[in-house]
C-alpha cells in the first residue's frame, strides 16, 4: 500500500465539492446507524427472552435468506428503475419495521417468532438497499475520485457501525427497547429525506425487455472476470467462517461478565478499526500490489478472531475486534473499488446485487454458523473454528486465484 504525492486535502476538498455527495454520505450515516442500534436492541432482547445462542444464529437467518432468493429481482429493479427511489422505499419501510419493534416492546406483545418475523422483512428491504446505494458512488464523483469517494462511502459505514451500536446500547439500558426502536425509525426517515436530495450524473437506466440473458448478465460478466470473482468470493468464505457478531451477546455477558454496554462497545469495536482505516484510504489511495494487500488483511483478519476467541478480558476484547475490522475495512475498499471500477454502469446494478448477495450471505448466514456451532462447541470452540477456517480460506485462494494476488492497480491496465 503506497500513498499517491498529490496533496490529500486537495482530493477530500474534491470529494466535498460534490453536494449530492455529501447527501448520500449523510443518508448512509443514518440508514446503517439506525440498522446497528436495532440490531444491537433485537440480539439482546431475544437473548433475554430465550436464553438460547442458537436464537441468535435464527436472527441472522430471518436477514439472509432475502439475501439469496432475491438478488435477481434486486439488480434488474436496480439498473431499470431511479435507484434513489427504491432507497427511499426500503428506508421507509425501515421505519415502519422499527416502529413495528417498538410497540411490541411497549406492550409486551413481542415474542421470539414476532422478532424473526419482523427481521424478515428487515432483512428484504436491507437486501434492496444495500446493492441499490452502492450503485450511486459513481454517478457522484468523477471516476478519478472514485476510489476515494467509495474508502470515504466505507467511512460512513463504519463512523455508523460505531455510533449505531454504542447509541442503541447506552439507549437500551436507560430507557429500554422502544427508546431505541423509536430513535431508528427517526433515523431511517431522515435518511429517506436525504436520498430524495440526491442528484445524479450521467446515470439513465435503460428499460430493456427481460431476458434469461440480461437476468443472469450479473452471473456471467463475474464469471468471465476471475479477478473480481476471486475477490467477492474470498470475502464470502471468510466472512462466512470468520463472523462472531452473532455471539457477541454470549460473549458479553458469560465470558466477559458485561452488560448492554459492553456489548454496544464490542459491537462497535471492529468499526473503530475499519473507520480508521477507511479515513485513511479515503485521503491516499492504493497504488501498488492490490492483490497482495487484499490477502494480508484477509490473514490478519482471521488472526484477530483466534486472539477474540481466548480472550478472557474486554479490553483486549476490544483490541482484537478492532484489528478485526482494520483488516476487513481494507477488503471491503479493495473489493469494491475493483467490481465499480471494472464494471459497466449499465449492469451494475445485477453485479452489485450479487456481490451484497455474497456479502450478504457471508455475514447473516455465518452468523448462523456461528450460532449453530456455539450450541454444539460452544462460544469459544465456535469461533476458534471460524479463525481456523478464515486462515485456511486465504491459502486456498491464493491457490486457486493467482491473477488476483498479482493484481497491482484498481483499474485494469490496456
Amino acid at each position: 500500500m503506497s500513498a499517491q504525492a498529490e496533496n490529500p486535502a486537495a482530493s477530500e476538498s474534491e470529494l466535498l465539492a460534490h453536494r449530492s455527495f455529501i447527501y448520500f454520505w449523510c443518508a448512509r450515516v443514518c440508514s446503517v446507524a439506525a440498522y446497528m442500534a436495532l440490531t444491537v436492541a433485537v440480539g439482546w432482547q431475544i437473548y433475554d427472552l430465550t436464553g438460547n445462542a442458537f436464537d441468535l444464529g435464527l436472527v441472522g437467518l430471518a436477514q439472509f435468506l432475502p439475501f439469496v432468493a432475491l438478488p435477481l429481482l434486486i439488480g434488474q429493479i436496480a439498473d431499470r428503475y431511479d435507484r434513489r427511489l427504491v432507497l427511499r422505499v426500503c428506508q421507509v419501510l425501515h421505519a415502519c419495521s422499527a416502529l413495528a419493534f417498538a410497540h411490541g416492546a411497549y406492550t409486551g406483545w413481542i415474542t421470539r417468532e414476532a422478532i424473526l418475523g419482523i427481521l424478515f422483512v428487515v432483512g428484504t428491504c436491507r437486501a434492496f438497499e444495500v446493492p441499490t446505494m452502492l450503485t450511486l458512488v459513481p454517478g457522484l464523483v468523477p471516476r478519478s475520485l472514485l476510489p476515494r469517494a467509495i474508502a470515504s462511502a466505507t467511512a460512513a459505514n463504519q463512523s455508523a457501525v460505531i455510533c449505531g451500536p454504542a447509541l442503541g446500547g447506552l439507549i437500551y439500558s436507560s430507557f429500554g427497547p422502544s427508546a431505541v426502536y423509536l430513535t431508528c425509525a427517526t433515523l431511517f426517515i431522515t435518511a429517506a429525506i436525504l436520498t430524495g436530495l440526491i442528484k445524479l450524473q450521467g446515470q439513465v437506466q435503460e428499460r430493456k425487455p427481460v431476458t434469461l440473458e440480461t437476468l443472469f448478465a450479473g452471473f456471467a460478466f463475474i464469471r468471465s472476470q476471475p479477478i473480481i470473482l476471486g475477490a467477492i468470493s474470498l470475502d464470502l468464505f471468510a466472512m462466512l467462517l470468520g463472523s462472531v457478531t452473532a455471539l457477541l451477546p454470549v460473549f458479553a455477558r458469560d465470558i466477559l461478565q458485561t452488560g448492554p454496554w459492553g456489548l454496544g462497545l464490542l459491537r462497535s469495536a471492529p468499526a473503530i478499526g475499519a473507520l480508521t482505516v477507511a479515513i485513511v484510504l479515503s485521503r491516499y489511495s492504493m497504488d501498488r500490489k492490490v492483490g497482495a494487500a487484499l490477502f494480508v488483511a484477509t490473514a490478519i483478519f482471521g488472526v484477530s478472531i483466534l486472539v477474540f476467541a481466548l480472550s478472557t478480558s474486554l479490553v483486549l476484547s476490544i483490541a482484537a475486534l478492532a484489528i478485526y475490522g482494520a483488516s476487513d475495512s481494507i477488503s471491503v475498499v479493495i473489493r469494491h473499488s475493483l467490481v465499480q471500477i471494472r464494471t459497466p454502469n449499465e449492469m451494475l446494478g445485477r453485479v452489485m446485487a450479487i456481490n451484497s448477495m455474497f456479502t450478504g450471505t457471508s455475514s447473516t448466514l455465518g452468523e448462523f454458523r456461528a450460532g449453530s456451532v456455539a450450541a454444539a462447541f460452544g462460544a469459544v470452540g465456535s469461533v476458534l473454528l471460524g479463525g481456523a477456517g478464515a486462515l485456511l480460506v486465504v491459502v486456498l485462494w491464493m491457490r486457486l486465484f493467482p491473477d488476483l494476488v498479482k493484481v497491482d492497480a484498481m483499474a485494469q491496465k490496456h
